[in-house]
């Protein structure tokens, strides 16, 4: 029976992983609101934060969803490369498909430092348990 709840979960954790790429996806390519779009930061470049919580939130969903891999190490980076190749691929697309949104390398870098800092709190507090 644990052996059977840990794949329902592994699956859940897999289709989290999934849902929360499609929204950070379509989210970053619809056209921001009037009020330009959702934010609780009330500074310049708070969009950085957002990207970094967003990012962070990817790669949580991703380590989770790969949390029962064999080779954890190697699952771990292959996780970190693509969610930092899709947050890249993602910009470019908003500088390309879109005239209501820009690409911005500062954003790249938000999105990476999210991805690093959710496989830094994975790997110290969540990994082990």
């Amino acid at each position: 029976m644990q052996k059977v709840t840990k794949i329902l979960l592994r699956d859940k954790y897999l289709f989290i992983a999934i849902v929360v790429t499609i929204a950070i996806s379509i989210y970053s390519l619809i056209k921001p609101s009037e009020t330009n779009g959702i934010s609780f930061f009330k500074f310049s470049n708070a969009d950085k934060i957002q990207h970094l919580i967003a990012y962070f939130c990817l790669g949580m969903s991703w380590f989770f969803a790969i949390k029962n891999s064999s080779n954890k190490k190697h699952s771990k980076i292959k996780v970190v490369i693509a969610c930092i190749m899709f947050g890249i691929i993602i910009e470019g697309l908003q500088g390309t498909l879109t005239t209501y949104r820009t690409a911005d390398f500062r954003d790249v870098i938000a999105n990476s430092v999210g991805v690093l800092l959710a496989l830094l709190v994975f790997n110290i507090f969540l990994s082990k348990k």
